[in-house]
């Protein structure tokens, strides 16, 4: 059964393997999360076809685009049916039961092209009314809904992250912020994680989650500036945090320090002294000095003292859910269940 162009809610609904056939660069910028990029073509055959439509008209560069069609029509159908194969191999549906979404930008000719192909093989494609544009629709209007936004904040070293991950250990609604973006948000930020995404893939993770949640309950984040390395919070999002009620958490300077070295005296030291030269300027050279030092020393106490009082002064800036605070003193508490009902008596 061949289906036709679906609408966002429905395309969503549909479980099976998800296709962006846009081109490379498209994908990049950003795509929809666990999509497979199988572009019906690459980004030089994209251009040329959008010179034959902007000189010649549509009927050109649609032949145009025909000719890139036929050329590689064995080693698209060779990609396609290796990747359906094996998502069909990692899961309990087979062929009859398999639907394969695919969308282009706008769910137009790409999109249906590969569409038309698959239904050939008596497969199950669903393209999605509008293609991406839709979807980044989506994402954006996502940001808008009114949140119940609870801010964990507290400073440098007092365990935000480590109590986000205790909260949805526990099925309490989070969004990791951090752990969407692949950075900390400092500039020891991307030591250890993964390359950052694309601005438009951060928020589209966003939205996914919010999308997850019952928005009549809490939704925990850490406070975080509107950057995050290069990923920026979406607008609509970071007012609503800023105007939280805000868990400022307050632990002990030796607390700090172990959380701190736990954290970060793992990595390599050149990894280590390019984060603190990143910030001489703002440590000054008698802190860099000492950082610098005590990291080929392995003095990881004094690494982290010189520079806990630069970010110390960074926090006074801070503005996130400052207006509605609740503080809670978490000195030397081990950070497990036992402290869920802290957190919820300060609700």
């Amino acid at each position: 059964m061949y289906f036709r162009r679906k609408d966002l809610e429905k395309f969503r609904s549909f479980k099976g393997l998800l296709i962006d056939v846009r081109s490379p660069s498209e994908y990049y910028k950003g795509h929809m999360p666990n999509s497979i990029n199988i572009p019906l073509f690459d980004d030089d055959e994209r251009s040329i076809i959008g010179t034959f439509y902007k000189r010649d008209g549509r009927k050109k560069a649609v032949i145009e685009g025909l000719k890139f069609f036929e050329k590689k029509m064995e080693l698209l159908l060779d990609n396609l049916f290796i990747n359906i194969d094996s998502y069909k191999n990692t899961s309990e549906t087979n062929y009859k039961e398999l639907f394969i979404r695919i969308y282009c930008s706008r769910g137009g000719m790409r999109s249906q092209s590969i569409a038309w192909l698959l239904e050939k093989f008596k497969l199950n494609p669903v393209t999605l009314n509008g293609g991406y544009k839709t979807y980044r629709r989506w994402v954006l209007d996502s940001f808008s809904k009114k949140l119940n936004i609870i801010v964990i904040g507290g400073k440098t070293g007092t365990g935000k992250t480590r109590l986000l991950s205790l909260l949805e250990n526990n099925k309490y609604q989070t969004i990791d912020l951090e752990g969407f973006a692949c950075h900390r948000g400092s500039t020891f930020g991307g030591l250890g994680m993964k390359e950052q995404p694309s601005n438009e893939l951060f928020e589209s993770k966003i939205a996914e989650k919010i999308n997850t949640f019952e928005l009549s309950n809490n939704i925990f984040v850490e406070a975080e500036s509107a950057n995050i390395g290069k990923c920026r919070i979406p607008l609509d999002f970071f007012n609503q945090m800023k105007c939280s009620r805000r868990i400022e958490i307050l632990r002990s300077e030796s607390n700090r320090l172990d959380e701190l070295i736990n954290t970060y005296s793992f990595f390599k030291k050149e990894e280590l002294k390019e984060s603190v030269l990143r910030i001489k300027k703002r440590l000054g050279p008698q802190r860099t000095k000492i950082a610098l030092e005590s990291i080929n020393n392995e003095k990881w106490d004094l690494v982290c003292r010189s520079v806990l009082d630069y970010y110390d002064k960074c926090y006074e800036y801070e503005k996130v859910g400052k207006t509605n605070i609740q503080f809670l003193d978490l000195t030397d508490k081990k950070y497990d269940e036992s402290i869920l009902e802290l957190i919820n008596n300060v609700l």
